[in-house]
This record gives C-alpha cells, structure tokens and sequence, in this order.
C-alpha cells in the first residue's frame, strides 16, 4: 500500500536536499573541498554522502535493474557502516579533490530523480520509513556542514565571513539572547516516563520509553552566557585544578585550552563566527565548549550538569509550571549523562543498525538543539550525542543542582 502521506514527504524530501545547496551555495569550490581536522569534513563530502545515503540505502534495495551512479562512491562516501564494506579514511577526506563539486552536484541530481521515480510507484511503508531516516540523515549533515564549515574558516588567519548582514541566509550563528537574570527553577520528586512519546519520527536511541525516578532537583532557567563563563576565566578557571575533571586537566593542559574555542584575546574578548570575527556579546550563549569545560564551570559555579532525564522532566515542564528559555534552537546542553541504550532497546537489523547503537561508549548526551539545528529536526525526546573532547559544536550550559545537597550546604 502506498503511504498516504507520499505527497508531503516528496515535498519535504525536496526542501531538505535543497536546503543543502543553499548552504554550499556560498562557497566557493575550494571552500567546499577542504577539511580542517579529522572530526570535520568537507562539505563536497556532506553533499556527497548525503545522496550515498539515499542510493545505498533505498535505490540499492528497492530500485528494479539498480545500478550505482559511479562503482567507486560505494566506498568513496561510506561514513562508518562496515555492514556496507570498505570506507575510504575519514581523516582524509579533504584529499578526494576528485570527483570534483561539479561531478558531485550531478550525482545528486540524478540519484533525486531515480528517487522521485521509484517513490512515484507506489512505495511501501517500509520504504516511506527509509526515505523519513534520509530526510532526517540529512538534516544532521546540515548542521554538521555548518560546524565544520566554521572550524575550517576560523583556522583562516583573514577571519573570513560566509554570511553577511545584507543578504537572507538559510542559517544563522547568532542565537537568542537571555537577558533576565539566572533563576532556579525547582521541581519535585517524581517517576515519569521518558522517551519519544509524540507522534512521528523519532531515532532508535529515544526508544523505548520507560520509567525513570528523578530526585527533587532545580534548573537554571536560561543558558550560561559569555558574561557568567567571562567570569570564570577572570576568576582563574583554566589554571584551577580543583574543578576540574582528571582527565580534562590533564586534556586542557596538554592542548593549552584557557579559552572557549572560538573566542580570540584582544584588546576586548572578540569571538569568531560565520559572521566573521565580532565582539563578544556578554549576552549571548556560551557555546563550542567540550563537556570537560562545562563540567569544570558547573563545578565553579557551585551546581552540576543536569542529567538527561532531569533535562527532559524540566522541558516537558515548559510552559505548564515553569518558563525556561533557550531550550531550543541556541545551543546543544551536555548533560552528565553517558550516552548508553535505554532499557530494552533493540538494535535496528543489517547495516541501518549501525546509525546509533555502535557509538554507545565513551560519549555524554548532549538535548535541546542549537541555532544550527534545521527547525522542526529536534525534539524534547531527541538525543544527541559528542566525546568530551569536542568543542567544534554548538555546545553549551545549563546548571543544574541537587536540592538535598543544596540544602545542606547553605541551610
């Protein structure tokens, strides 16, 4: 049986590959091929696995007669799945200089339209779910381009700017700021239920929903912004071990870490963005922090991390007993939360499986979403996930506290 909402899926399917091209529209094809460090790759390469995605995963499987675009893509642009065979290295994706962005751009028009002809003819549902996990796939590789677009840009000693002020933009690197001052939001005891619950797609990692218990506990009610994290730095943060996790002094000290990453020293602190290189607004979101320096400032400030399931309590929250601000669309919140499977979770058959469950290891959840995150891709259920290393995202920090152990130190 067809699925009946074919018609809306096409339509999302060609906003989604076409927002891709609206971001490398303002790139030259240097910009588009180079790669900055091995986290990162080059947009030529988001592009291209994107469209890889969608041939491997549903022409390959559905597609009468199939035949690939070009042999040699199959590993070319093969990210992590070793279901699917031999992956070119990922450090070393910016040396494909061929093929080339124009031979890219043609891949991705002809496997679009291989696409919209096979799902033309009657798609089974089992297919309309693949093309769901494409659009989806897609949306995280946006916002992927866009970080790794900006870690390429700020290693350029010019600062040069892929967005100005006098043109519309698909995408924006200033988010909302949060001017009221910092309250403590404060919510009780409680067993609920957490996982996706909404109607709709959700990845494998938000399933299944279960019970969790969550002591009493309070949230700050809006992010931490430049200011507060300027004052962490004045206060001697970076040089001050006791607040710090073992093995992220021993990290800071070996990489000589006294700075969020995009921020530079100058006269007056100056941050980099896709903007180019601005002042630094004290009130905007601190952002591109690793979970070893949002753990190092929860510590100074006197409160902790949230872990996930008090995150996903407090956002269900919102707008029911409590406001809180930025909770979406500034930037990704780390909790102290390893990312591990939820009771139950079953990992998904043959090479789709790999898309989560094999990264459950040695990474901290990270929920909300960020100014980069296309709208409508997350959810209060969603989880993201990063190392503790990792600075090159829209990172950032809510506090958290423990009203027990709060109690008890100041009563």
């Amino acid at each position: 049986m067809p699925s009946p909402n074919l018609p809306n899926k096409l339509s999302r399917l060609q906003q989604v590959r076409e927002r891709s091209l609206s971001i490398a529209a303002y790139l030259s094809a240097e910009d588009a091929a180079a790669q900055s460090m091995p986290d990162a790759s080059p947009v030529k390469w988001h592009l291209a696995h994107t469209t890889w995605f969608y041939e491997t995963f549903i022409l390959a499987e559905f597609e009468p007669d199939f035949a690939p675009f070009h042999p040699a893509f199959r590993l070319l642009f093969n990210s992590y799945y070793n279901g699917i065979g031999e992956k070119h290295p990922r450090p070393q994706r910016g040396l494909l200089t061929r093929p080339g962005l124009d031979e890219v751009l043609a891949y991705r028009h002809a496997i679009d339209q291989r696409l919209h002809h096979l799902l033309d003819k009657a798609p089974s549902a089992n297919l309309s779910d693949l093309v769901e996990l494409g659009i989806q796939h897609e949306q995280q590789h946006q916002e992927l381009m866009l970080t790794d677009l900006k870690h390429l840009l700020s290693c350029n000693p010019m600062y040069p700017a892929m967005l100005t002020s006098a043109e519309p933009h698909p995408v924006s690197d200033i988010d909302a700021s949060a001017e009221a001052p910092l309250q403590w939001l404060q919510f009780t005891e409680d067993l609920f239920y957490i996982g996706h619950a909404e109607q709709g797609f959700c990845f494998d990692n938000e399933m299944p929903r279960h019970r969790q218990f969550i002591e009493p506990f309070q949230l700050a009610s809006r992010l931490v912004s430049n200011a507060d994290y300027l004052a962490f730095i004045e206060d001697g943060g970076y040089q001050n071990p006791l607040h710090w996790l073992a093995e992220g002094w021993d990290w800071i000290r070996q990489q000589q870490i006294l700075h969020p990453l995009y921020w530079r020293p100058a006269s007056s602190w100056q941050e980099f963005s896709l903007h180019g290189l601005r002042q630094l607004d004290p009130q905007q979101a601190v952002c591109h922090l690793s979970y070893f320096e949002a753990a190092a400032y929860a510590s100074w400030a006197g409160a902790r991390l949230p872990t996930e399931a008090e995150w996903e309590y407090a956002a269900r929250k919102d707008g029911q007993d409590c406001a809180i601000a930025q909770l979406f669309d500034c930037c990704w919140q780390w909790t102290s939360s390893s990312y591990a499977p939820y009771p139950g979770y079953v990992t998904a058959a043959g090479a789709i499986g790999e898309y989560n469950g094999k990264f459950m290891a040695n990474q901290y959840v990270l929920r909300g979403s960020s100014c980069f995150t296309p709208k409508a891709h997350s959810s209060v259920s969603y989880r993201n996930f990063f190392p503790s290393t990792a600075r090159w995202q829209r990172t950032g920090i809510r506090l958290a506290r423990s009203i027990l152990h709060h109690t008890a130190a100041t009563g």
